[in-house]
């Protein structure tokens, strides 16, 4: 197993923070719904969500790049289909202009961030002439 992968604390990648984030923002959201609203819209939002750090964190204890590879394209799904329930939130009007507002920016922040992840996993820095 290569060292970079054994010594990575996923809870410290940005990437993560900002799922921790998102998926925390919807739970508060989410636990003020009507009944009916949080059995059917609410449940599968907040599993969309929390599987997007879920997935993160579970590439990285993999040990291998290509693994961890395949558990962050996974997270980038969830985070699509977290995308989707979001609009069918907003559509059904269960969300405020203001929640809206302020889950687009963790999502519009979060979304780039997960490609950048996934294009940075198991590069390794080239040399300088110094070392």
């Amino acid at each position: 197993m290569n060292d970079v992968m054994s010594k990575t604390n996923f809870f410290n990648l940005r990437v993560y923070q900002l799922s921790e984030i998102l998926a925390d923002e919807i739970w508060i959201i989410v636990t003020k719904w009507k009944y009916f609203e949080k059995e059917t819209v609410g449940k599968q939002l907040i599993k969309a969500a929390d599987s997007i750090g879920a997935n993160i964190s579970e590439g990285t204890g993999r040990g291998s790049f290509q693994d961890n590879r395949r558990f962050v394209k996974i997270a980038r799904g969830s985070l699509n289909e977290t995308q989707h329930w979001l609009r069918r939130a907003a559509k059904r009007d269960l969300l405020k202009e203001k929640e809206v507002n302020r889950l687009k920016l963790i999502v519009d922040e979060l979304a780039p961030k997960l490609n950048a992840y996934l294009k940075s996993i198991g590069k390794i820095p080239e040399k300088t002439m110094d070392n």
